[in-house]
């Protein structure tokens, strides 16, 4: 029977800790509840033909909703995105890099993901990608 009640105490010490990230999570919750429905509570409701009208930055709208986008646009922040997440890889790894007995490992480890993010780069230069027309 002991051992139960070791068992019981330990496991309420280890969600004691994830209780107080619990009820900061409820607060923060009820706190934009509590934000959007006093809005909504407070605002003045009038509507207008010319509030339901579509607004993009000032100009009136004409013509169909549908536009042509260029794709490039969309690969370009691809990758940005790609090579952002790189750089973040690259700081913890420096910092394992440093601490002793994972030198090796770690190293390989990183050229593996620096050669996987080439042979992308690579592929991405060979389709054309890359160049802006």
């Amino acid at each position: 029977m002991p051992d139960a009640t070791v068992r019981t105490t330990v496991a309420a010490d280890y969600f004691q800790g994830y209780s107080a990230v619990g009820i900061i999570a409820v607060v923060g919750v009820l706190f934009v509840a509590v934000a959007f429905g006093a809005g909504r509570l407070l605002r003045p409701v009038v509507p207008t033909p010319e509030k339901l009208l579509t607004y993009e930055c000032g100009v009136d709208p004409v013509g169909e909703g549908w536009a042509h986008t260029q794709v490039r646009y969309y690969v370009y922040a691809f990758l940005y995105v790609v090579f952002a997440v790189d750089s973040i890889f690259l700081f913890p790894w420096a910092t394992v890099f440093a601490a002793p007995g994972f030198g090796g490992v770690t190293l390989v480890e990183m050229f593996v993901f620096l050669g996987f993010l080439a042979i992308g780069l690579l592929y991405a230069y060979k389709k054309g990608v890359l160049e802006w027309t």
